[in-house]
């Protein structure tokens, strides 16, 4: 893709971190663009002094060492490298997510079910019957940040949030479903778990998920569940 067709929004974050957007609406198009920008500086963090890259929705926030770069020199490699195109260079994967739903896993599948006016096994279908895309990591190390879902299951997130959320826990917030991969307060609905561990720190890589990939939840029992842990 040729840098004239691609436009970016600079913002400096702060002294060492440089925000890339592009200025359209959040879609997988432009997430791809985002994704396909953040694998190219991924190549080349080192030689460009950058620490980190946070990719989201629409942005890329660039940390780099203000010692050996400034937001101007950031500009300019960000500008180099969507010179070499933006595709991403990973391959991406389809995940088969195992969830039990309701019950002890899923405890406010039934608030739900009754918020939307539907059974909590329309909730079920619903929710497992698509293709969801991970747009990007966050909030906690591997949480996938789902798009995708089916605006007939939306609900808000909770008033109050929970101190702790189980690992694998599967959740509803307004128009987006996601999975806590690690024990963590949350406020998000929670219908259901998976027994697959997402995020192991000591793992090549880390995060089951990355950007970019896709995800189909499937419906298992507890005896399922507790056979897979």
């Amino acid at each position: 893709m040729p840098t004239s067709s691609i436009a970016f929004d600079f913002f400096p974050a702060s002294d060492n971190t440089l925000l890339v957007r592009f200025p359209d609406s959040a879609t997988s198009d432009v997430n791809d663009r985002v994704l396909g920008l953040w694998w190219q500086l991924q190549q080349r963090k080192q030689e460009y002094a950058i620490l980190n890259l946070h990719p989201a929705y629409e942005t890329l926030l660039v940390r780099f060492d203000p010692l050996r770069r400034t937001h101007t020199d950031i500009e300019a490699l960000v500008r180099r490298a969507a010179e070499m195109g933006l595709a991403p260079v990973h391959k991406r994967k389809l995940h088969q997510v195992p969830v039990c739903y309701g019950g002890a896993f899923g405890p406010d599948l039934g608030e739900v079910a009754r918020l939307l006016q539907l059974t909590p096994e329309q909730v079920i279908e619903i929710h497992s019957s698509a293709q969801y895309r991970v747009y990007f990591l966050g909030f906690a190390p591997g949480f996938p940040y789902l798009g995708g879902m089916d605006h007939r299951i939306a609900v808000p997130r909770l008033s109050s949030p929970r101190k702790e959320v189980a690992p694998g826990s599967v959740a509803i917030a307004d128009d987006q479903t996601g999975v806590y991969p690690v024990a963590s307060p949350g406020g998000w609905r929670l219908i259901g778990r998976t027994p697959l561990k997402l995020f192991a720190p000591d793992g090549a890589s880390p995060s089951l998920f990355l950007p970019g990939d896709s995800l189909r939840f499937v419906p298992i029992t507890a005896d399922e569940y507790q056979r897979a842990i």
